[in-house]
């Protein structure tokens, strides 16, 4: 086996960003940033049993879900709500009406 030549491997470059999944997508730089999830603002209104409030979704946006405080903390309330069964939320995911 003397007569087996030895060739260097060629070295690879770096790349700049990493390669893309797939042939055509939209490299990571370019791509728009998804806002982060915030926790809605809190608004100062004491919540008392009796009540009415509407759940407040992703972003502070309402959902349209209606119902009735039946118990208070300082941090959780516990709702009943007019569609369905009772449910425990962190207050400032409640908005009163």
């Amino acid at each position: 086996m003397s007569g087996t030549i030895h060739k260097p491997l060629p070295k690879l470059r770096k790349a700049a960003q990493p390669p893309l999944s797939h042939r055509g997508a939209t490299p990571d730089s370019d791509r728009a940033k998804r806002p982060p999830l915030d926790q809605p603002a809190t608004t100062g209104e004491e919540l008392n049993p009796g009540d009415r409030v509407e759940g407040l979704g992703n972003f502070g946006k309402l959902t349209g879900e209606l119902g009735t405080v039946e118990q208070v903390n300082e941090e959780d309330a516990i709702v009943k709500w007019d569609d369905d069964g009772r449910m425990r939320l962190h207050q400032p995911w409640l908005k009163k009406i």
